[in-house]
């Protein structure tokens, strides 16, 4: 954006930093008064090393959050993944069953619910695989209700679907 279309003086939007002195800018010969510095000139007089360790410095925080973030969707995933394979591994005949499951669909719809909209996390292949893990398990309980014992082949999957999940979490993806 050239300096002249701008409502905002050049010299203002540089940013100073500690380690470069702001100059001020070359005005070229203009019509009407108006000022036009161009990219060289602007760089120059800002110092790029300055925005550099600025942008460094802006970008701290919004890293260590997105830090904290992964760790907590980690930590949370582990979580449902335990509660996924205690649940799907109770004899039909535990008087615990139905209790355990109502837990699960809880845990597992405020996971989906919480992670769905995170644009960061939809490409990762531990979430697909969660993601795909839950529909399993939530649709099949639905269907055919909480004591009804999951068939083999459909454990299979779930568990396969999970372990993937896991061994993702473990390299970061």
């Amino acid at each position: 954006m050239r300096a002249s279309s701008s409502p905002v003086p050049a010299a203002v939007l540089a940013a100073p930093s500690s380690a470069s002195v702001v100059k001020p800018l070359p005005r070229a010969a203009a019509t009407n008064g108006a000022v036009s510095a161009g990219r060289r000139d602007v760089l120059a007089g800002t110092g790029l090393g300055g925005a550099a360790a600025l942008l460094l410095l802006a970008l701290g925080p919004a890293c260590g959050a997105a830090r904290a973030a992964d760790e907590e969707y980690v930590s949370e995933t582990k979580e449902v993944i335990g509660k996924v394979r205690s649940t799907i591994s109770m004899d039909k005949s535990d008087p615990n069953v139905a209790d355990a499951v109502a837990e699960l669909r809880e845990l597992s719809n405020s996971w989906v619910a919480k992670y769905r909209r995170e644009k960061s996390l939809l490409g990762r292949p531990s979430f697909r695989e969660m993601y795909s893990a839950l529909n399993a398990v939530s649709g099949h309980y639905i269907s055919f209700g909480p004591t009804a014992p999951i068939p083999a082949k459909r454990r299979a999957r779930i568990l396969e679907e999970m372990d993937t999940a896991e061994k993702a979490l473990l390299r970061g993806r």
